[in-house]
Formats: structure tokens, sequence, C-alpha cells
């Protein structure tokens, strides 16, 4: 299983699925990270997190927390 978490920039991905449940899975599809969509790793803060992201044509940062949860192949 390969999470968003362990991309590298410049990198573009796939969703696979999203494994966690509640308000934090809600958050994340209200973001427009759904299964099937591609997102484009732009760049990584210095310390890891948080993880620039480009979904559907927006940027988007993501905490590596919440990063780890979206399953990408």
């Amino acid at each position: 299983m390969r999470t968003l978490k362990s991309v590298k920039t410049g990198e573009t991905v796939k969703v696979k699925k999203i494994a966690g449940a509640g308000a934090l899975k809600r958050r994340i599809m209200d973001m427009g990270i759904t299964k099937g969509v591609e997102i484009f790793i732009r760049k990584v803060a210095p310390l890891g997190d948080p993880i620039e992201v480009t979904v559907r044509g927006y940027e988007l940062s993501l905490r590596k927390e919440d990063a780890d949860i979206i399953e990408v192949e």
C-alpha cells in the first residue's frame, strides 16, 4: 500500500482509496480528493509538513497525517 505521504515531489498519482472515516474523510473529499482523481505533488515543506499538491486545477496544502490516509497508485 502506497500513500500520498510517501510520494516524491514532481510525481503525479491517482487516488485509489481514502482510508479514513467520519469527519476527516468527509473533509478530504470536500477538498476535491476523491477516488480516481489525479494529484500532482508540487512541493514539500523543508521539515516535511505540509505537502503542497495540485488537485482538479487548484493548489492545496495537506498535513502529513491527512496525506497518510490517502491510498494512491
